[in-house]
């Protein structure tokens, strides 16, 4: 049996601890993040996540002693490949790898690298003046050329495709452009909580999409309780008033008076004078005329089919035109 050093056995023997007492368990992805930059991200992530950076044999050995009182836990192990890290912390998976991901920053490229897009420099001025650079950005595959004494690039150009590496004389000229193609920062490969391992696909979620469907979700919710009349905590105050309005519609014409029905009735009783005092002109006062020139005049009724109740009233309760005038004038003064 292979002999292990105490100094190994120290190591797993605390990170175990460290996964025992936590509530979420990732293994994070640190590949190409530099040094300085790794340590002023762990810096500020201090009281939200702790990360411990070991090789992966060991890292895999601390989450399988951990397994033993964790049911699935043993599962994370298998997201452990490549440059790795487990981080331990309270937050829920989804915030965790929120908060990781906005640990990500541009970087320069210094040549070598895997270009994760396309590197499209695109046409216009730049910031140089004329001379050697000139050659420098021909030599990178740039159409640079001197117009009115500027440097210029005289059309857009893709130097890197997708999945290519980025050459050295192409880093150096972006760097000069101010145009970082690389993004590095913690990416969260696998979390777990409560039995549970969390994928990166499932964890990268678009956070808006999802609180607008959780939005619509609700208020369709919301209309269907109202429109069946299924009372809760959050239904119950619009069926009330709604039917509070049916009541008050109700009442308004059966008539019924009350303190909130009388200043409906009176407007409705108004709404009706004026509409009559504007088919019988004749022997209005002065104030009537007034108000009946600033009230917009319904619109006319070109041989619309009325119900057979109405024209039945309309033909036994018809007037003569001086004795509806003599009627008005004796209430209206």
């Amino acid at each position: 049996m292979a002999h292990v050093s105490a100094w190994k056995k120290e190591v797993v023997a605390d990170l175990a601890k460290r996964i025992a007492k936590s509530k979420v368990v990732g293994v994070i992805d640190v590949h190409g993040v530099p040094a300085p930059a790794f340590q002023t991200m762990r810096t500020n992530l201090r009281g939200k996540a702790e990360i411990v950076m070991l090789k992966n044999t060991l890292l895999k050995i601390a989450l399988q002693e951990s397994a033993k009182n964790r049911k699935g836990l043993e599962k994370l192990a298998e997201s452990v490949d490549g440059q790795c890290a487990v981080v331990t912390s309270d937050l829920n998976p989804f915030r965790l790898f929120r908060q990781l991901d906005a640990t990500k920053t541009k970087m320069p490229a210094r040549g070598g690298e895997i270009s994760p897009d396309d590197i499209e420099v695109k046409a216009g001025d730049t910031p140089f003046k004329p001379g050697p650079i000139v050659g420098e950005l021909q030599k990178a595959g740039l159409p640079a050329a001197i117009e009115q004494g500027k440097v210029v690039i005289k059309k857009d150009k893709v130097l890197v495709k997708r999945g290519d590496k980025i050459p050295r004389e192409v880093a150096l000229v972006l760097s000069k452009l101010e145009i970082y193609p690389l993004t590095v920062g913690l990416n969260l490969n696998a979390a777990y909580e409560d039995g549970m391992v969390y994928k990166k696909d499932v964890l990268c979620v678009d956070e808006t999409l999802v609180l607008s469907q959780v939005r619509s979700a609700a208020a369709g919710a919301l209309n269907l309780a109202v429109f069946i009349s299924y009372p809760t905590k959050v239904s119950i105050r619009p069926m009330l008033a709604n039917a509070h309005m049916k009541a008050l519609n109700l009442a308004v014409n059966a008539s019924v008076a009350n303190e909130e029905t009388i200043k409906l009735m009176l407007a409705k009783a108004n709404m009706q004078m004026l509409s009559l005092a504007s088919r019988i002109p004749a022997g209005l006062d002065d104030e009537l005329k007034s108000t009946l020139s600033s009230t917009p005049r319904p619109p006319e009724d070109k041989g619309g089919e009325g119900k057979p109740e109405e024209k039945k009233e309309e033909k036994k309760e018809k007037v003569s035109e001086a004795e509806a005038a003599a009627g008005l004038g004796a209430l209206f003064g």
